[in-house]
């Protein structure tokens, strides 16, 4: 099988690469080799390379940014994937599309189902869902929606907070915001899960098990820094309420995502969060 990973940059689509099993071969192409956007250039890029899969990781992310640049983001996330279902479905080739928990407007009291009613609160979260609902016009299109994702490299939470504790006396993090932390590897392996089963089309949740708040996060992240020997000491970790942490785009204060149907299909280990917190610090440290 032949898979083309776009937007090869991105956390995830690094992962998909790293991961990727060797009886398939896989192509990736970064934004500054492949514009999403350039209906032209795509259009030559299926055809060359010939896909089954395309993976498409190419995204607007800057959340707080997007409510100043709404036509940038809707742009990116919504006209330009727009571009890519139209030209995969012509080529003949399956689209799995990542998405995000920002599609919620987080006043859910149980863990958010694929089938779930979405109300975004951000324009980041708007440009996202209409991009889904571009995808999910193709026949055979796949939503993939992940949270909270992070890795050994690029920009994340994880590698934000080592940074910080390195640097500061003390740290002060939101723990009104509850979701579920996820390792980039943990939905690369999803990804190819659905690949290798030809998953129908639709909208699949993913991410690593457990629950947590940003705070119990960043505790957990110095928990386990500390015993692998990133961090030397530990410094006061501050629960705050996001109203402490204005920003300028709203978050949900509530992401949970139910994997259940997308491990019910794809039977590949699950693991809680803390678990792959714990490989993704190895990783680092073996770096």
């Amino acid at each position: 099988m032949k898979v083309l990973v776009l937007g090869g940059g991105g956390q995830i689509a690094r992962a998909v690469q790293a991961i990727a099993p060797a009886q398939h071969d896989l192509v990736a192409k970064t934004r500054a080799q492949l514009d999403i956007a350039d209906a032209a250039g795509v259009a030559r890029a299926l055809d060359n390379v010939r896909p089954s899969w395309v993976v498409n990781g190419a995204a607007y992310t800057s959340v707080d940014l997007a409510e100043d640049q709404p036509e940038q983001a809707i742009s990116a996330n919504d006209t330009a994937v727009g571009i890519l279902a139209n030209a995969t479905a012509q080529a003949g080739c399956r689209l799995l599309h990542l998405s995000t928990d920002f599609v919620f407007d987080g006043k859910s009291t149980r863990a958010y189902l694929p089938s779930d009613p979405t109300n975004p609160l951000s324009v980041y979260g708007l440009s996202k869902l209409c991009g889904e609902r571009q995808v999910l016009r193709a026949a055979g299109g796949i939503v993939f929606r992940t949270a909270w994702v992070y890795a050994s490299e690029g920009r994340n939470f994880v590698l934000t907070m080592l940074k910080l504790m390195r640097e500061r006396e003390e740290i002060r993090v939101v723990c009104d915001q509850i979701g579920a932390p996820t390792w980039a590897s943990s939905a690369a392996s999803a990804i190819w899960g659905l690949i290798e089963a030809n998953a129908p089309g639709g909208i699949y949740h993913w991410t690593d098990l457990g629950v947590a708040s940003w705070y119990d996060f960043a505790v957990a992240i110095q928990e386990e820094a500390q015993l692998k020997g990133l961090l030397n000491r530990a410094i006061p970790v501050v629960p705050i309420r996001s109203a402490e942490y204005p920003t300028r785009a709203q978050r949900p204060a509530f992401s949970l995502l139910d994997s259940g149907s997308t491990r019910a299909t794809i039977k590949i280990p699950s693991h809680h969060w803390r678990c792959n917190l714990r490989n993704m610090l190895d990783e680092l440290r073996a770096a």
